[in-house]
């Protein structure tokens, strides 16, 4: 394929911070990836080098953030030649391509929701998509409509199922006079604690949890954005512990 001008548009969830949304490449220098890279959306693109290679034509913006809250997301893509528009739920970005070329020159499959293993560094260490899409168009071809009805020649669909699966997490939202005590572990050697959260306050109590025995305690906080963990030991003679991250 080789296009002056794209429109590629997809709505996605997904609570991973990583993976490949979709990609294409040329044997002339050419691709374009979207991905999501610490939860954040960044479009890659070159529309070709020049046989001496003096021409770098690599494109790279990124937009949002948060985007692994498992919430239905949007994407536009519209290009034509070295313009590009990349709207992201509503919110548009205009840029302009590197490089003199305006033709996007694809000479093998597109493929979404990940990107086939073709020996490149690149490829290897990219993750698959993990979540759902729906509404998937790429210049004018409903891909989802499509795939669905196995009408996509050739292809190798996967492990696909035509429905979304919402996750088994449950998450408990807090106020500012809200708290959860459970039970503690008595006669335990180790204090062990994970969660994700998430929130704009940049100051709060995260976790608080006295030892038995009257051995000190720890304390986990947000202190102006970082995370810090706080461990008093009563016991010993460097009776403190402070780390921030």
């Amino acid at each position: 394929m080789k296009t002056l001008k794209d429109v590629i548009s997809l709505k996605f969830k997904t609570s991973e911070s990583e993976g490949v949304i979709f990609h294409g490449e040329g044997q002339q220098g050419d691709y374009i990836t979207l991905e999501l890279k610490k939860a954040k959306l960044v479009l890659n693109l070159n529309l070709g080098i020049n046989q001496l290679g003096s021409i770098f034509g690599h494109t790279s913006v990124t937009t949002g953030s948060l985007l692994d809250d498992h919430h239905w997301h949007s994407i536009i893509i519209e290009r034509h030649g070295r313009n590009i528009n990349l709207t992201l739920d509503r919110h548009m970005q205009h840029f302009r391509t590197n490089g003199e070329f305006d033709y996007l020159d694809l000479d093998y499959e597109i493929t979404f929701g990940g990107m086939p293993f073709s020996g490149k560094p690149s490829s290897n260490s990219r993750k698959n998509f993990k979540g759902c899409m729906e509404s998937i168009n790429y210049n004018g071809n409903n891909i989802t409509d499509l795939a669905k009805r196995k009408k996509l020649e050739p292809s190798n669909v996967g492990n696909l199922s035509f429905s979304c699966v919402e996750p088994h997490t449950v998450p408990v939202f807090f106020n500012a006079t809200s708290y959860l005590e459970v039970p503690g572990r008595p006669n335990q050697d180790v204090f062990s604690v994970s969660f994700l959260f998430r929130t704009w306050n940049p100051n709060g109590l995260l976790l608080f949890s006295n030892f038995a025995d009257d051995l000190g305690n720890v304390e986990i906080d947000i202190n102006e954005g970082k995370v810090s963990v706080h461990i008093n030991v009563t016991q010993v003679k460097k009776n403190r512990i402070d780390i921030s991250s």
